[in-house]
């Protein structure tokens, strides 16, 4: 199973759709906070706030970022510089889960970080 028919079944309404899944990070438009090759633990039914790191459904596909809100819109941007071009406006709809842990690529334990 590939890794978007793994999201797409997560997020289907299985039984499993509301169990937090694992992901890694395979770019560094998340750095520094999140290495490439980190792991993340994504909560579907986490809550969704300014400044939250979350994963999102856009027309391309599945994409994680910081979410940001200004006035009554709501933005995802990248944390990496070089990325700030792709920042863009979503509908809080399609926000599917919060990042809720992440763990280096090697998953040792001091390595981890927690976010709520």
């Amino acid at each position: 199973m590939s890794e978007s028919d793994f999201v797409a079944d997560q997020m289907s309404g299985g039984c499993g759709s509301s169990e937090p899944f694992a992901l890694q990070v395979i770019d560094d438009s998340m750095e520094p906070e999140f290495k490439k090759d980190c792991i993340i633990i994504i909560d579907p039914t986490g809550v969704a706030r300014h400044g939250a790191y979350v994963f999102a459904m856009v027309e391309s596909g599945y994409i994680f970022r910081q979410l940001v809100q200004e006035e009554d819109k709501y933005y995802l941007q990248p944390l990496n510089e070089a990325y700030m071009h792709e920042k863009r406006i979503i509908q809080f709809d399609q926000i599917e889960g919060v990042i809720i842990q992440q763990s280096g690529a090697n998953g040792r334990r001091k390595e981890r970080k927690h976010y709520r």
